[in-house]
């Protein structure tokens, strides 16, 4: 399977049979993007937490006890 990084546009391919083939066949909003883009955002995203100005959200949990 031939698949497009979203941020470089380079173009890779992928297993037909690999669990992530078929998450991207099946579902529309899933994204690839090739490990370089996602190494640079992983660190640029762990330069921004160590900054200690920068709030990462990891779950949406707004849970009100009355």
């Amino acid at each position: 399977m031939r698949v497009r990084c979203i941020l470089c546009e380079k173009i890779d391919t992928l297993n037909d049979e690999s669990l992530f083939a078929k998450r991207l066949r099946n579902r529309p909003i899933h994204t690839y993007m090739c490990e370089t883009c996602y190494a640079r955002i992983e660190r640029k995203t762990k330069e921004r937490l160590a900054t200690g100005k920068f709030r990462f959200y990891r779950s949406s949990k707004h849970e009100t006890e009355w």
